[in-house]
């Protein structure tokens, strides 16, 4: 935590300060921004106030009254409900205007972390909520070198790992023998463990009409055969094995044969100039220095899947911010799912995923885009044709 660079930024927004408040680790960003041990447990109610201006305050349970001792600021302690909102109170200090984890109507689900009793509780002592998501973005989904290091490798690895099951499917496929949905995705997490690579749950392995549904994932009871004449979309996401790493996600499409179907190569095809269409936009922006914010980024995609007569069939957001966590805290590429009205900053990364869903099919391409201090890049390797496996 860099506690003058907080301050600037809050009284750059014109707050009176940011709240944290945590209770049985339900808030992990709050963690991430004070730089806390991500192995603390607190089992009582622990607020840390940030003003912007002068001394952070704690107010933490005399039973554990060490949890933020880490932290710089005066500490409070109590143990009645009354000594809590007494504490409060003083923390507070009449501040009028203060950024807590929360997000109005729950617009932006990744930064509401803040139970609604709690900011009723705030309110009541004559403060003002505000989000801290635009706070959350700056100081929590930035990016720093390292981190940008660990994405680059852990991309080089996933890729082969894409490389290697579209290999692997048309081994068996040509040679008719047996392989499901399951198996290949058993055999990318194989990989993803030789190669040091761990992830959260999928990855997706999708043939045909599974392919039109954006979250499924195979079960090993029960999953369809990959066979020739089918479809195949691959959706993978993982990240080294080591701390402070930060997610690679990609999805690429193929086809069980020689040449696709038209209609299947159509849809690539729109869904391709999309993703690109959201990508340059991307790219222009961060050139020129303008402002972007990410639902500009999904008008981009969606605008063009709907000129084409699919708009019906775009049923998610084009993209979300990536991090730590494989949907992190940055703005999300989404005028869709959320009117996300977040400034896209520098050293941040995140998804543009465009896909058309049908009843037989669907087709998703997945890049993931990180954003420098004047340039944006595409950070793995771009599908620009469909993979004949």
């Amino acid at each position: 935590m860099v506690l003058s660079e907080i301050q600037q930024a809050l009284r750059e927004q014109q707050l009176d300060g940011w709240l944290f408040f945590d209770h049985h680790h339900r808030d992990p960003l709050a963690y991430r921004v004070l730089g806390l041990d991500p192995a603390l447990e607190p089992t009582r109610r622990w607020y840390y106030l940030i003003p912007s201006e002068g001394e952070p305050r704690k107010l933490v349970h005399r039973i554990e009254a060490a949890v933020l001792d880490s932290l710089p600021g005066e500490k409070s302690a109590y143990s009645s409900w009354s000594g809590l909102v007494d504490g409060l109170t003083h923390v507070i200090g009449g501040r009028r205007r203060l950024a807590m984890q929360y997000s109005p109507k729950c617009s932006i689900p990744y930064v509401s972390m803040v139970d609604a009793g709690t900011v009723e509780l705030v309110r009541g002592l004559g403060a003002e909520v505000a989000s801290s998501a635009n706070l959350i973005q700056y100081f929590e989904a930035r990016w720093d070198e390292a981190k940008l290091a660990s994405h680059l490798e852990a991309g080089r690895r996933v890729d082969a790992a894409r490389r290697a099951a579209f290999e692997l499917a048309g081994e068996r496929t040509r040679a008719g023998a047996g392989l499901t949905e399951w198996e290949l995705q058993q055999f990318i997490l194989s990989r993803f463990a030789e190669s040091g690579l761990v992830t959260d749950h999928g990855p997706i392995v999708a043939v045909n009409e599974h392919a039109a549904d954006p979250h499924y994932e195979p079960a090993e009871q029960g999953s369809d055969a990959v066979r020739r004449g089918d479809l195949l979309l691959i959706d993978m996401w993982a990240k080294l094995n080591q701390p402070r790493s930060v997610y690679y996600d990609i999805t690429w499409t193929g086809f069980c044969g020689s040449q696709a179907p038209a209609e299947v190569e159509k849809v690539f095809q729109v869904v391709r100039e999309a993703r690109d269409r959201a990508i340059r936009r991307v790219q222009s922006a961060a050139e020129k220095g303008e402002p972007l914010h990410g639902f500009e980024v999904d008008d981009e995609a969606r605008g063009y899947i709907k000129s084409q007569g699919f708009g019906d069939y775009f049923v998610h957001r084009t993209g979300h911010s990536i991090g730590e966590e494989v949907h992190g805290a940055g703005a999300n590429m989404d005028n869709l799912e959320t009117h996300d009205e977040r400034r896209i900053i520098p050293w941040t990364c995140f998804s543009v995923e465009p896909g058309i869903y049908l009843k037989e099919f669907g087709v998703r391409l997945e890049v993931n885009v990180f954003v420098g201090d004047r340039e944006a890049r595409v950070t793995g390797e771009i599908q620009e044709e469909l993979v004949l496996v």
